[in-house]
């Protein structure tokens, strides 16, 4: 038995599915525009929210939404505020009289356990 093989049922080569009686969901394709002018186009669902910006598959950069009228979308969020580093988000939580304090008690506490002192104290 082990040396014959299923022959004519070209297994997995084929689907036995057929795509009667399947009804897709509604779609909806964006152009996006890329900064050198060309665009490519995405396709969502009708009834997903389409963001402003999307990055191009072929070339990596970020492209704009063009509306229905062939201009760049605008939205709200393209205010972005810059970043915070990690110092912005210390200071909203310290001010720097007491950053410096909490400095000296750990250097000090780090030249204790190593035995130095500090020069000139």
């Amino acid at each position: 038995m082990a040396d014959r093989s299923l022959r004519g049922a070209r297994l997995g080569a084929q689907s036995l599915q057929s795509e009667e009686g399947v009804t897709f969901s509604p779609r909806l394709r964006s152009v996006y525009q890329l900064p050198d002018g060309s665009t490519f186009e995405v396709t969502f669902a009708a009834d997903a929210e389409i963001p402003t910006v999307w990055e191009s598959p072929k070339t990596g950069q970020e492209g704009r939404l063009l509306g229905a009228n062939g201009l760049p979308v605008v939205s709200d969020q393209d205010e972005i505020r810059a970043p915070r580093s990690h110092w912005d988000m210390l200071l909203e939580r310290r001010t720097r009289a007491e950053l410096e304090i909490l400095l000296e008690e750990r250097l000090a506490f780090l030249r204790a356990r190593r035995g130095e002192q500090k020069i000139g104290a």
